[in-house]
């Protein structure tokens, strides 16, 4: 097998980002990815095509034809997997629906991604990703900015977590397939997927007006002596006094005594603008290489294409293409170590394959009916995961797994960041690790690691995010794990990926700062980040999206392998519309805080009463001009038209706007706020936003899973356990709970004051 989707078919009916960006995951590694396209190719011309239609197989049909919908239907009969991200309803209108494609093939997958879900009062809205991001607080103001401004991002955080989410549940419900012969309808809302990014941007505590985080010391952007930029972040104490002893501070700054003192902090803090003016961002960077620090140099997003690790750590794809030559771009975002399947054909040119295409569907003959076998309650019922991340991204991916329908045992460190400290403290552990088991186990004490060995002797799929070597260093790498446990799955979460950087610290602003998503939302100004932790939400989504696949990949040959996914990986496939470095290249997209979208129909407008978006495509101008209060800018182009649209929206409301441009079929929203999004009762009756009671007593607000499956629902699972809650439950799920007062007396095995009631219940039930 030359990758773990080989022999599946897919039929890509997808247009502009999502539908052919998710079905390009499925090409690189190893699907057979047939791309139909309308007459005229794909609705945007754009060079990230290249991208997005790589290692697949082109034809042209006109779905309003007859004939093109016969050809279609037939496609559909041969295929394994659908994907398309057109509007509720028009595959239906068109006799090419999931309901009806589905009941004719009982294994086919059908996948949709259209903007808002099939069930949404917003269904018919022209869903443009600046819609999406209006309706999602995606274009918030960032820190320090006028608060009553939006910042416009023009990464396509919507289609791109929409893009994964697809992935993931295509690889579940294969999985599930080859247990029961079941296939089912996937239906992935680019609104509803926004919501994963958000993550914590939605967490709220009933009764407090925000949740308390861990002071993230030295953390920031510096400007440097060449007038370039540097990130750092020195939220650990090993990391403040490194800092220290490296850069000859002693004398000022006890290195002692700068974890557990906040003022010797918050003076070096203060100094921070001035130690850093007195190198290059060169010279910073090599210095926190020797220091072992978070560290690094701001690039562009051009700059981080030429990095010699960008391409040894395969973060770039280099082909050959036939519209552009020679082309840098950017490679699938996460690694699978025994079947992994690098594209090596570049995007077709249109309707090359017309006539083999149309000849194999001749030939094709529908394979024998298979028995089907009890459907599964969930795509990954009955699969084992070992969840040993911390913090954000490693957490994401066995959140998601959990999603699915595994189960997930989470194992914490007591002293961790995020994992035994009090939830009142530290919020991101209630978002991620719902759905969880929860243990504390401290692996440098006696018995720990006997535990662990216990544990992972019954564990099907292992995610963490601890950098190369120490796993081996502990005892329990890949290879030792897998003689004792073959057919493990063992996932990497990391900053860089492989490669020269790969061994260096990093977290969700470091994949932003290193590979130019921060450079390009800052523009010529101070580097900014996303709105959203999308690094990190993105890193973790594809973790899972490697463990389905390697999943399914054992469910077909019986083998095991390694995983791999990282914050630098994330930030470049985040760009994929731009990251194309060919001869000619333009790096001309929108950046900076002064952007408001793409153009004049593509742009935040602000009314009388507050902001929207329009999102109008390059034929609607005449339209547009016929709309009450728009009438005579038909004639006008670029910033006289945007100019004139600034002037003539300022006459109503954002509301009065959006409803007049949506009755002319133009796209539009107005920009709607975290708070109003998470209570908004049509989001909480779809799962989206989740308020619980937890085990503290507390009423948390969380966001909950995107992803729709019609044969294998995804679940919230439980509200996140305090952590070390479980931690008498998973012992005795082992055979290990006599040993339980043995191993906390030696610190190896822990319980938090507030799992007693918990710890007690599992106690007495073992």
């Amino acid at each position: 097998m030359t990758g773990p989707l080989d022999g599946i078919r897919v039929i890509d009916f997808g247009q502009y980002i999502a539908g052919p960006l998710a079905a390009m995951f499925l090409a690189d590694q190893g699907a057979e990815v047939i791309r139909v396209d309308p007459p005229g190719g794909p609705r945007w011309d754009t060079p990230a095509n290249a991208t997005w239609n790589r290692g697949k197989r082109s034809i042209v049909l006109d779905l309003k034809s007859a004939a093109g919908r016969r050809i279609a239907e037939r496609l559909i009969g041969s295929a394994d997997v659908v994907i398309e991200n057109f509007r509720p309803g028009v595959m239906e209108r068109l006799g090419l629906g999931a309901h009806a494609m589905t009941a004719a093939h009982s294994r086919l997958i059908y996948c949709s991604l259209p903007g808002f879900a099939s069930d949404d009062p917003r269904a018919g809205l022209a869903a443009w990703e600046g819609v999406i991001g209006a309706a999602t607080d995606t274009y918030h103001a960032a820190r320090g900015a006028d608060a009553a401004t939006p910042m416009f991002t023009a990464i396509p955080i919507a289609s791109t977590f929409a893009a994964l989410l697809a992935g993931i549940a295509v690889g579940s419900a294969l999985f599930s397939r080859e247990r029961d012969g079941r296939g089912q309808r996937v239906e992935v809302p680019l609104f509803d997927a926004t919501f994963t990014a958000i993550g914590a941007g939605g967490l709220s505590v009933r009764g407090e007006s925000g949740g308390g985080r861990p002071d993230d010391f030295g953390g920031g952007n510096f400007l440097c002596a060449d007038g370039r930029w540097v990130m750092v972040s020195l939220a650990k104490p090993r990391f403040q006094e490194r800092f220290v002893r490296t850069a000859g501070l002693t004398g000022r700054f006890d290195p002692d005594r700068i974890g557990a003192d906040k003022s010797i902090r918050d003076a070096l803090r203060a100094e921070f603008p001035a130690i850093f003016r007195t190198g290059t961002a060169d010279e910073w960077e090599a210095f926190g290489q020797e220091a072992d620090l978070p560290l690094l140099k701001i690039r562009t997003a051009d700059e981080w294409m030429k990095t010699g690790h960008a391409h040894s750590s395969g973060s770039v794809l280099e082909l050959d293409d036939e519209r552009y030559g020679p082309m840098a771009q950017p490679n699938s975002p996460l690694r699978l170590s025994l079947a992994s399947a690098t594209p090596a054909r570049p995007a077709p040119v249109l309707d090359a394959d017309r006539a083999a295409i149309l000849a194999e569907l001749d030939a094709w003959r529908a394979p024998m009916a298979r028995d089907l076998r009890a459907p599964r309650h969930a795509a990954l019922d009955g699969v084992k995961v070992l969840d040993l991340s911390q913090v954000l991204a490693g957490p994401t991916g066995g959140r998601t797994l959990a999603e699915f329908g595994a189960d997930v045992v989470k194992i914490n460190p007591p002293d961790e960041e995020g994992a035994g400290i009090r939830l009142s403290v530290h919020r991101y552990h209630t978002d991620v690790n719902r759905g969880k088991r929860t243990m504390l186990l401290d692996l440098k004490k006696p018995g720990a690691l006997d535990v662990m060995r216990r544990l992972l002797d019954d564990t099907d799929v292992v995610v963490h995010n601890f950098r190369p070597g120490v796993m081996e260093r502990l005892g329990i790498g890949y290879e030792e794990v897998s003689r004792r446990r073959p057919g493990i799955i063992y996932i990497a979460v990391t900053a860089y990926g492989a490669g020269p950087w790969g061994t260096r610290p990093g977290y969700e602003g470091f994949g932003q700062a290193s590979t130019g998503v921060a450079a390009r939302q800052g523009g010529d100004a101070r580097p900014l980040m996303q709105p959203f932790a999308v690094n990190d939400y993105g890193t973790g989504l594809s973790s899972a999206f490697a463990a389905t696949l390697a999943l399914y990949y054992r469910e077909r040959t019986g083998q095991g392998q390694q995983g791999a996914a990282a914050l630098a990986y994330t930030g470049t496939i985040l760009q994929s519309p731009y990251l194309q470095q060919y001869e000619g290249k333009k790096w001309d997209e929108p950046a900076g805080p002064a952007a408001r979208g793409f153009g004049p129909l593509q742009a935040l407008y602000r009314a009388a009463d507050g902001w929207f978006y329009l999102g109008a495509g390059k034929g609607q101008l005449t339209t547009l001009a016929r709309i009450e209060g728009l009438g005579g800018i038909e004639a006008l182009r670029g910033d006289a038209l945007m100019v004139a649209l600034d002037a003539r929206f300022l006459s109503a409301t954002a509301d009065a706007w959006c409803k007049r441009l949506v009755a002319r079929g133009i796209g539009a929203h107005r920009l709607v706020g975290m708070p109003e999004l998470m209570s908004d009762p049509w989001v909480i009756a779809h799962g989206l936003s989740v308020t619980r009671e937890h085990d503290t007593g507390e009423v948390i607000t969380t966001v909950g899973p995107s992803v729709r499956m019609s044969g294998t629902p995804v679940a919230v699972g439980r509200a996140a356990a305090s952590p070390g809650a479980d931690g008498f439950e998973v012992l005795a799920s082992i055979g290990l709970a006599d040993q339980a007062g043995q191993l906390a007396a030696t610190g190896a095995f822990w319980r938090e004051p507030q799992c007693e009631r918990s710890a007690s219940s599992s106690r007495g039930s073992a």
